[in-house]
């Protein structure tokens, strides 16, 4: 009987292991410039299902590893789905990324890694939340990354107000929605329907769990204030090095030593000021060189530095960079310090040749991350949400993805 109720233990005990939320990893130093992106330019990797995702990566120890990857399928709340890989997959995954090289005529020796998804190896059968895992030749996950792969099976349209909240009237944007489910047949969409979304495609402030305000006929509709409300957040901050020589509206002086440094103009505090207009790409970024040819082999890595001014808004808390670039990590290599000698704070990092869009962010304990203090919040600030519709009906296995729709603030009313 003991060995019996130590067995149920145990199994107990891996399902709930399995069953864990999966989270992104990001990874070691030596792994720069992931780019994970499906048929678009944007590095949010959403694709219908067969179409082609695509993936890239540098490694500077520059020694040629071997690589593998895994695919995850997950349900709505990202925890492993019910699936055998049989299921989700055709053919098999594990497999040793193949389409690998190293750099050359750059100051900074790198092997380049791409895989595309579907190739000869492997091709997805399902809709629903994917991870894709990297794995070294020691079987230890190096880093994993989230993607979405969907049905067109409903209509979504997607509105951006202001909120009416006075408290929040200048700094919020609220997204409304509402799903037509036109030919696709369900029969309690409050249960078998969920909804998840996401601004300027950033999984840390998704919202979950939204239901339906109101049905009309065969139309779901969420007209929320407060439950779908985001912050506005500003404009992003860029630079370019696609021309290592030549300085710009960003970059104030370059420096040869090891490699090339660009050294950026000094930041201001946005939050003081009124807002402005200034195009971005919404954090994302895209490589490019004026060097070379083939950008993913050729581009160059530069040192970048950093300055922001030391404002006493910041206290004794910690201000980090990030974008697309770090996949809005937080952490040391991204970190700033004060220099007493000029009253800045301070940080270099290494970027591959591109055009880089970036954002001071504010860590506080009662905050875990606040850009509003530093960038300012605005109701102006042109951002794109992104709603995505879950589907389980009874019986089902796991939560497909039945459409998507997409609204940019641009287009803000009150």
């Amino acid at each position: 009987m003991a060995k019996f109720l130590k067995h149920i233990l145990s199994i107990l005990i891996v399902f709930q292991g399995a069953a864990q939320v999966q989270q992104e990893v990001n990874p070691p130093e030596n792994i720069k410039t992931i780019i994970f992106r499906g048929p678009t330019e944007d590095q949010f990797p959403i694709v219908q299902l067969g179409e082609k995702l695509y993936l890239e990566f540098d490694d500077l120890n520059a020694s040629e590893d071997d690589y593998y990857y895994k695919i995850v399928h997950c349900d709505y709340d990202w925890t492993p789905s019910q699936l055998l890989k049989s299921q989700y997959l055709k053919g098999v995954d594990n497999q040793r990324i193949i389409d690998y090289g190293n750099s050359y005529s750059t100051l900074q020796p790198y092997s380049n890694y791409r895989l595309r998804i579907p190739n000869t190896n492997v091709s997805l059968k399902v809709s629903g939340n994917y991870m894709l895992e990297i794995y070294d030749s020691y079987n230890e996950l190096v880093f994993s990354r989230r993607f979405l792969v969907y049905k067109n099976l409903v209509g979504v349209g997607v509105s951006l107000k202001r909120v009416r909240d006075f408290e929040y009237l200048n700094e919020k944007q609220s997204v409304q929605f509402s799903i037509n489910a036109g030919d696709f047949q369900w029969v309690n969409p409050k249960q078998e329907v969920k909804v998840a979304i996401l601004q300027n495609y950033q999984w840390d402030s998704a919202l979950y769990n939204i239901v339906p305000q109101y049905t009309v006929g065969r139309q779901l509709v969420y007209r929320y204030d407060k439950e779908t409300s985001f912050f506005g957040g500003n404009e992003y901050l860029n630079f370019d090095t696609s021309d290592l020589r030549a300085p710009t509206a960003a970059i104030s002086r370059i420096e040869y030593k090891e490699l090339y440094h660009h050294y950026l103009f000094a930041n201001r505090f946005r939050s003081k000021e009124p807002y402005t207009y200034f195009p971005d790409i919404n954090g994302d970024f895209v490589l490019r060189t004026l060097q070379g040819r083939d950008t993913s082999r050729e581009a160059e890595y530069t040192k970048v530095h950093f300055f922001l001014p030391y404002e006493p808004e910041l206290g004794l808390d910690d201000v980090y960079i990030c974008g697309r670039f770090n996949n809005y990590a937080i952490e040391e290599s991204n970190k700033m310090t004060y220099n007493p000698d000029n009253g800045m704070m301070e940080a270099v990092m290494p970027f591959k040749q591109g055009f880089y869009n970036y954002k001071y962010v504010l860590t506080k304990d009662q905050d875990p991350t606040s850009m509003g203090i530093i960038s300012g919040d605005f109701h102006f600030t042109e951002n794109t949400y992104t709603v995505l519709v879950y589907y389980r009906n009874f019986g089902d296995l796991y939560d497909s993805i039945i459409g998507l729709g997409s609204g940019n603030s641009r287009n803000i009313t009150n």
